[in-house]
């Protein structure tokens, strides 16, 4: 598909939008809306077998994700957000690179109830900050899995109480490895599945 392969042209080199520029944030912005018109799944929450999974950050134009750069000594790592559909859960882990032996792994766990064929309502609800060493992290579904269980951290482990932590999220695109997001902060997500 032509608006696809258009996309990830443009989007490849920007580091998931750090270093692109307002006039190569607008090409993308614009490549973004044209392959949201030719969406291949109309229901995308209704499908639970193309959204499952574990989903690798290509581009965002988040404020919150693209400020791990600004933190002194430290470099954003890859970033994922992984559904599991069965449990209404979803995970985003960042990871955090910088000083030898102190990579980090910021990540909040979330339940999602959906709320149309294309929205879904997000809660946060736990928020675990760490070393990766400290922690044991090798991979995000190791991670999860463990995280599953209801295991504690050697880290920044805590439950998010706040019932003002919550948001929504737009599915605007979803085939079976590309997967685009409105979020209600006005943010923009574009990610391929791991």
């Amino acid at each position: 598909m032509l608006g696809k392969a258009e996309l990830l042209e443009i989007i490849a080199g920007k580091n998931r939008g750090i270093i692109a520029t307002e006039t190569e944030k607008q090409a993308i912005l614009a490549a973004i809306a044209r392959l949201e018109e030719r969406n291949p799944t109309p229901r995308p929450v209704e499908a639970s077998d193309l959204l499952e999974g574990d989903w690798r950050l290509l581009y965002t134009t988040s404020r919150g994700i693209l400020g791990f750069e600004r933190i002194p000594l430290a470099k954003l790592g890859q970033v994922y957000q992984c559904i599991r559909v069965a449990e209404t859960a979803v995970y985003n882990i960042a990871e955090i690179y910088g000083l030898p032996l102190l990579e980090g792994i910021v990540s909040v766990a979330a339940r999602f109830t959906p709320v149309s064929e294309k929205r879904v309502n997000v809660v946060f609800e736990r928020s675990i900050v760490g070393l990766q060493r400290a922690i044991g992290y090798r991979s995000p579904s190791d991670f999860i899995a463990q995280i599953e269980t209801g295991k504690k951290f050697t880290a920044l482990d805590f439950n998010i109480t706040n019932r003002d932590q919550k948001g929504w999220l737009d599915i605007t695109y979803l085939d079976r490895d590309l997967r685009i997001g409105r979020g209600n902060e006005g943010s923009v997500f574009v990610l391929t599945k791991s």
